[in-house]
């Protein structure tokens, strides 16, 4: 899937376009792993305002960055031809999870997989049929002219925290005294589509699995729902990229080739935000071999590295996004630590003064110390 195919599904989540008819679900005692109540509501027989906020928690699943909050999982042929979990969740969406026994089994395996500690949480289901508009020669969309119905069903899984006693005013008495407003459902934890929806229709061999900390992809619940080989999560991806570069180049691996690396990657990943490209960003360990190269790394060494990184990732293609910090440019010795916009990283050089390495940075006005403007006067070392 790619933005604008995301964004298209995301904009199904209001009132005024959703077709989602009825909610199901269950609430489950996250300790005991014991189901409490179930749910299965209608959403034009609820207050707007409660119909809306369900639609909210759903359309979060959907949110967050495509390889990052939002991965992939991809089935094999064997198991969409055949398999107890891809025939699971095909049931839920041809029987529009009206099906109770069905749905049953599914919280049953996610409540028998599920690790969330001892948090409660809320397990949320919902069926949509889009009448999937055509899209013209010019891109857009042509509401009377669909040609297909994209049915699919969107999986939240909601963790339900207790509220604090806060002090509240009562009317009728004119006082104020302490209330708790209960249990509140809170933003998804993880969830997913099924299927996805690429290029605009149904893909069964892919679903699309949400999880709200990306470094946290739980696996115990894509063994149980899935049972496919999970993705790196972007902390593992950037691990292994780190890996890759520090052991492959050793002694080559200095601060102006992290530098340009650095600086390479932040430029295809600025590029790719003004250019507003649907596709999400991806590199080869080619690719990056050659910056290295550009860079004055030996050719063994950059060989090297895009020989590990067919050993780490296996040939697929790199996110930028999550192979470094776009936002922080961080240089650590053991006692101190800089950090610098990433935009200005160039300006941090090394020198070697008084027979000692050192890191320079030049320094302009405006200096402060912990907020403070100082002076840095004439930088000599006055007699004792």
């Amino acid at each position: 899937m790619n933005q604008k195919e995301l964004g298209e599904l995301r904009r199904r989540f209001r009132p005024e376009k959703s077709a989602v008819s009825r909610i199901y679900g269950c609430y489950v005692n996250g300790g005991s792993r014991e189901i409490i109540s179930y749910l299965d509501e209608s959403l034009g027989n609820m207050p707007q305002e409660e119909a809306e906020k369900y639609l909210s928690l759903l359309k979060k699943t959907l949110s967050g960055a495509l390889g990052k909050n939002l991965i992939d999982v991809v089935f094999s042929t064997a198991q969409v031809a055949d398999s107890d979990e891809h025939r699971l969740l095909s049931a839920l969406r041809e029987s529009q999870l009206r099906d109770g026994d069905i749905r049953e089994t599914f919280y049953r395996t996610v409540i028998g997989s599920l690790d969330l500690g001892e948090s409660n949480y809320l397990i949320l289901l919902a069926h949509d049929a889009y009448d999937v508009p055509h899209r013209g020669a010019d891109g857009e969309a042509q509401a009377d002219a669909s040609d297909q119905v994209f049915s699919y069903i969107l999986c939240s899984i909601c963790p339900v925290k207790n509220c604090k006693m806060e002090l509240g005013y009562f009317p009728g008495e004119n006082e104020f005294h302490s209330c708790a407003a209960g249990q509140v459902v809170s933003a998804p934890e993880l969830g997913f589509l099924f299927p996805a929806f690429d290029d605009r229709a149904a893909n069964i061999y892919n679903a699309l699995f949400y999880s709200r900390k990306a470094d946290q992809l739980h696996q115990e619940f894509i063994d149980a729902v899935f049972r496919t080989e999970p993705p790196m999560s972007a902390a593992e991806q950037r691990e292994a990229f780190q890996g890759a570069l520090s052991e492959a180049l050793e002694d080559a691996y200095s601060l102006e080739v992290a530098q340009a690396v650095h600086g390479r990657l932040l430029e295809r990943i600025e590029r790719h935000k003004e250019d507003k490209e649907a596709e999400p960003l991806a590199l080869s360990a080619g690719e990056i071999g050659g910056i290295l190269r550009e860079c004055g790394v030996p050719e063994e060494r950059a060989a090297a590295f895009q020989d590990r990184c067919g050993q780490s990732f296996g040939g697929a293609a790199l996110n930028p996004e999550n192979l470094i910090d776009s936002k922080h440019f961080d240089i650590k010795t053991e006692q101190v630590t800089i950090s610098v916009d990433p935009e200005y990283s160039y300006l941090v050089e090394t020198r070697i003064l008084d027979g000692r390495k050192c890191l320079v940075i030049p320094a302009g006005d405006g200096v402060e110390v912990n907020g403070l403007a100082v002076g840095l006067g004439s930088g000599e070392v006055p007699e004792a």
